[in-house]
């Protein structure tokens, strides 16, 4: 049977199709729900500090946005699970006794942590009181921070296996949880993809504050709103470049030929190795056609010596090389996003300085384009680290023609297309009403300005203002 685009294709190569559409999906979720919820701990934090009911309507606003989000999180995650079972059971089976514990602890310690309080976080302001209110904010919060450090953990193992031993029969045995867990490069990918996480939503809510700005919408809370995204720009983006520098070089240390695939150097240099800005890399001639090259910077950038020396993919069996076009671009878009948040946000600060952080439209027009540039960092990083570590599952000792399922072409297909136009609908559609949501400003409504700090004798303060127009929110 032939499943138009995908019918001339194997089981492995669909099943890995399969699997990238997949993740692709569920990793914007989550990265956005970890920003999201520690935001939301701020938010709520401030509102208990300073009584300012702009921090409320803040919390209200972006509440809701957070309950879909996590959501569709949950339910893209479940669906990519089966994947393990249906197209990768050689690979559970071998790397089970690792990485299943490591799975079943994310779901006890972090997800229960994470369900258990979101209720309590949505609704029960007026039914527990604020500091409770406040404790559960903050483990919803933490919950997503150790979801992340489990998951991390167990992709990290993945790139940087140890702890282990192989059994009579192939499995990863455990022989050192501590090694496992804390393997070569899971600090470096944990910091890296919590401050992506704080990054992306840092733009989305810059950019939903730089729209209605731009629409005139300039109350308090929008400009809160605003203020604290370019806050967040301007000092965790720097931090970014530092800790994605040292992931870089612990990579080198520990998968040099995804270094190599990254940097494009299909060649060595043994005097100092050049950084190559952009080009088009041409596996059959291995070269990077059209370079664009700056002599000796890769290795300045890559062990801190112009004239160190650099591998290339020339020291390696073509068997081992992975797909170098798509991670060299893949890493560029990364860093080129990087680069202009990083303008953005020293942009910021400028405004800020000269008092017109509110009142610049090309400042606020620059936020909204890269109000959605932090999901596509985040996927660019991603296929970075997943198609750099090929032809392995687990780096240098599973490869990924030997973790398939015994599955055929056709089903992997029919699956294929099936989840494509139900994820399009169903993700699609809950994607628009999130849209739909940030298009509306902030508004300090009457019910919201009632949910206040619950006192001792169990009345609600009432806080005097002025109420909104229709126009927008009160100024």
């Amino acid at each position: 049977m032939d499943f138009g685009l995908f019918g001339h294709f194997s089981a492995e190569t669909l099943a890995r199709m399969q699997f990238a559409f997949t993740v692709a999906f569920h990793i914007v979720f989550p990265a956005f729900s970890i920003g999201l919820a520690s935001y939301l701990a701020v938010l709520n934090a401030l509102w208990l500090w300073k009584k300012q009911p702009h921090y409320l309507a803040l919390f209200d606003y972006w509440k809701k946005i957070f309950a879909i989000a996590f959501g569709m999180g949950v339910v893209s995650g479940i669906v990519m699970s089966y994947q393990f079972g249906t197209n990768w059971s050689v690979f559970s089976d071998k790397t089970g006794p690792v990485l299943g514990p490591l799975m079943a602890y994310e779901v006890m310690s972090a997800f229960f942590l994470e369900a258990g309080f979101l209720g309590i976080m949505l609704f029960g302001r007026n039914r527990v009181g604020p500091k409770l209110h406040m404790f559960a904010t903050a483990m919803v919060a933490f919950g997503t921070l150790m979801s992340a450090t489990w998951i991390l953990s167990v992709n990290s193992w993945m790139q940087t296996p140890a702890g282990f031993s192989i059994n009579e029969v192939g499995q990863f045995v455990p022989e050192d949880w501590w090694a496992i867990v804390f393997n070569p490069s899971f600090p470096y990918r944990l910091l890296h993809m919590t401050l992506a996480a704080f990054l992306t939503v840092a733009f989305v809510v810059g950019g939903v504050g730089a729209w209605h700005l731009l629409r005139g919408h300039r109350g308090q809370a929008t400009n809160i709103m605003f203020s604290m995204a370019m806050w967040m720009a301007a000092v965790v983006t720097p931090l970014q470049i530092i800790a994605g520098d040292l992931h870089g070089i612990n990579t080198l240390e520990h998968q040099p030929v995804k270094v190599m695939a990254m940097e494009g150097h299909y060649d060595s240099y043994p005097d100092g190795a050049p950084l190559i800005l952009f080009g088009i890399p041409n596996s059959e001639t291995k070269t990077v056609d059209y370079a664009l090259q700056i002599p000796k910077l890769s290795s300045l950038i890559l062990k801190h010596d112009l004239n160190a020396p650099l591998d290339g993919l020339d020291t390696i069996d073509d068997a081992e090389e992975p797909p170098v076009f798509i991670v060299f671009w893949s890493f560029r878009i990364m860093v080129g996003i990087g680069m202009a948040m990083l303008i953005v946000g020293l942009w910021g600060l400028w405004a800020r300085y000269k008092s017109t952080l509110y009142t610049s439209r090309w400042l606020h027009r620059a936020v909204l384009v890269l109000a959605p540039t932090g999901f596509i960092a985040v996927l660019a990083g991603w296929v970075t680290t997943e198609v750099g570590r090929q032809p392995y599952t687990v780096y240098g000792l599973l490869r990924t023609s030997d973790s398939l399922a015994p599955i055929a072409a056709p089903a992997v297909a029919a699956s294929l297309t099936a989840f494509i136009v139900v994820y399009f609908f169903v993700f699609g559609a809950g994607v628009f009403y999130i849209v739909q949501l940030m298009a509306k400003p902030p508004s300090l409504q009457k019910k919201s300005l009632q949910q206040g700090p619950v006192r001792a004798s169990g009345t609600t303060p009432v806080i005097q203002m002025q109420s909104p127009t229709r126009k927008g929110p009160a100024q």
